[in-house]
């Protein structure tokens, strides 16, 4: 499924797709280091960290990769667009302190969820796997937003988490295909092994 010969079309010229993505988004959050002092920089430099200092957060986010070079194709930067969208409108409520029921649930249900559909290897409608996506991207964007410091930059710490997320799901991506490069013929295996770790890791952390 992820070796080279069996990568859906679109999928193949990944370097190329990753390092376009992360220029974007590079550029994307250049204006927050456009001024010296603490609120712009300071903002985009929490907000970069955020995703990066929760387990829960990182195993979502790493498993949408993995999700994305699964389905192939499209699904190959449609699916990580659709939860970065998404993870920012729910980063524009939690900034705005909107309610939103059961943030922690959604995050560690996100870890579960995504795991196990990595775990089952099947082949997605795009619609269907873009709105799981999304769905839980609005709650791990809630939390971001929710704990940016009082005196963040709302659109630097954005910028930062979206650009954070962003190569977390680069680094899924990454690691589907660096594995089917390695062990082609075992390469759908191991990534279901990766899935259900990843499942059962979600549920540790919501049994702790």
């Amino acid at each position: 499924m992820i070796s080279q010969r069996n990568i859906p079309n679109g999928a193949r010229p990944v370097n190329r797709t990753l390092f376009v993505l992360a220029a974007l988004l590079s550029a994307a959050a250049a204006p927050a280091f456009a001024h010296t002092g603490a609120g712009p920089v300071s903002g985009f430099a929490s907000g970069f960290g955020h995703p990066l200092g929760g387990l829960d957060h990182m195993l979502a986010m790493v498993a949408v990769g993995v999700l994305a070079a699964q389905q192939g194709g499209r699904g190959l930067w449609l699916i990580p667009a659709a939860f970065v969208g998404a993870m920012l409108a729910g980063g524009a409520l939690g900034l705005a302190a909107a309610p939103l029921p059961f943030v922690e649930a959604g995050i560690l249900g996100s870890v579960i969820v995504l795991g196990a559909v990595v775990a089952l290897g099947r082949k997605l409608a795009l619609p269907l796997a873009m709105g799981l996506a999304g769905l839980f991207a609005v709650f791990h964007g809630h939390a971001h937003g929710a704990e940016a410091p009082a005196a963040a930059s709302a659109l630097g710490y954005a910028a930062g988490f979206a650009l954070a997320t962003a190569l977390l799901h680069l680094a899924g991506i990454g690691l589907a295909v660096a594995t089917g490069r390695i062990a082609a013929d075992a390469a759908p295996r191991l990534l279901r092994i990766i899935g259900g770790g990843t499942a059962l890791a979600g549920a540790a952390l919501a049994l702790a």
